[in-house]
């Protein structure tokens, strides 16, 4: 790893979990289908050693877990219960997933653009720009049946070196795209957001879910997809003082996100159904295991994992 020498997690102020590292989440009443998806209460952490663990993608055919260290400027995997490095330096790159043939998709905040990386960790740049714009620093993804590349476009990787590299927003804005590699149209979905953050498609396509992380709303929002166009904005849950960052379906169409030291699950009807707590700010999950019933974990400075009586939603297609 080349070492930036930044200071721990807990004392650097620019680390996103710095002003919660004293606070914790108030209590949840799981009900009783939640309790039925957990297979045992056991939070395992199988990796510590990151500065901002983000952005957990697992590839199926490799069976590997790979995830973001942002602030160290790599990508780590974890392959066999075991972590190590996947691609160092990464150009800061934060969330991850794959694509319909398991290329692994990813998030740059150093290039301001979005990557597509093989099983020969051959990388090339899917799109950089808005318009002849530089994006501002795309942040999380997401890929639809037909190929599309959803993805969000916070500042957060510009507005200082410590996830990025220091740079202007361009476009004037902070969208939600979608990407077309097969024409390489991008077309603009949402642009009224402050800062755009997580992003997840249900999993029969018809909702998009995205997280707006502002200082002063904190909010985790559904739209219906209807001839992709999202519309009928409607607001799932405010996390204040905490915010929903990163976060996937399972195969039934409930949502587990971040939530300050924890995951929430809201049900397909988006009414909160359960929390499991975890020592650490989370930053994302994502399933995976051969089976998809691990809900992997990145929360600061760790990953951890979590057995499942649930599948992913990739899973539940097949």
């Amino acid at each position: 790893m080349i070492n930036r020498n930044l200071p721990p997690a807990d004392q650097d102020p620019r680390n996103p979990s710095y002003s919660f590292k004293d606070m914790e989440n108030k209590h949840v009443v799981n009900t009783d289908i939640f309790n039925n998806y957990i297979k045992n209460n056991k939070v395992k952490k199988i990796f510590s050693g990151t500065l901002w663990s983000e952005g957990p993608a697992y590839i199926p055919h490799l069976d590997t877990l790979v995830f973001s260290d942002n602030p160290n400027n790599r990508i780590l995997k974890l392959v066999n219960g075991k972590v190590s490095e996947y691609r160092d330096p990464s150009n800061f790159c934060n969330g991850n997933t794959i694509d319909n043939n398991e290329n692994l998709i990813s998030c740059s905040h150093g290039g301001r653009c979005l990557y597509i990386t093989d099983d020969n960790l051959n990388t090339e740049v899917l799109v950089d720009n808005y318009l002849g714009k530089k994006f501002n620093s795309p942040n999380d993804v997401c890929v639809k049946s037909d190929n599309t590349i959803w993805f969000t476009d916070p500042p957060y990787g510009i507005l200082s070196d410590y996830e990025g590299y220091i740079g202007n927003q361009e476009y004037n804005g902070c969208y939600v795209f979608c990407y077309n590699p097969d024409n390489k149209n991008l077309e603009v979905i949402i642009d009224d957001l402050d800062r755009p953050n997580g992003i997840a498609l249900s999993p029969d396509e018809k909702k998009l879910y995205v997280a707006d992380t502002a200082e002063n709303l904190r909010h985790l929002y559904a739209y219906d997809l209807i001839n992709g166009k999202a519309v009928n904005k409607k607001l799932i849950y405010d996390f204040k003082p905490f915010f929903s960052d990163g976060f996937r379906c399972d195969k039934d169409g409930n949502i587990w996100t971040s939530a300050g030291k924890a995951i929430k699950c809201f049900d397909k009807n988006l009414s909160l159904i359960g929390q499991i707590k975890i020592p650490e700010l989370v930053s994302n999950c994502e399933f995976g295991g051969k089976e998809g019933n691990i809900l992997y974990i990145t929360a600061t400075t760790s990953l951890y994992s979590i057995e499942l009586n649930q599948q992913g939603a990739r899973f539940g297609k097949k």
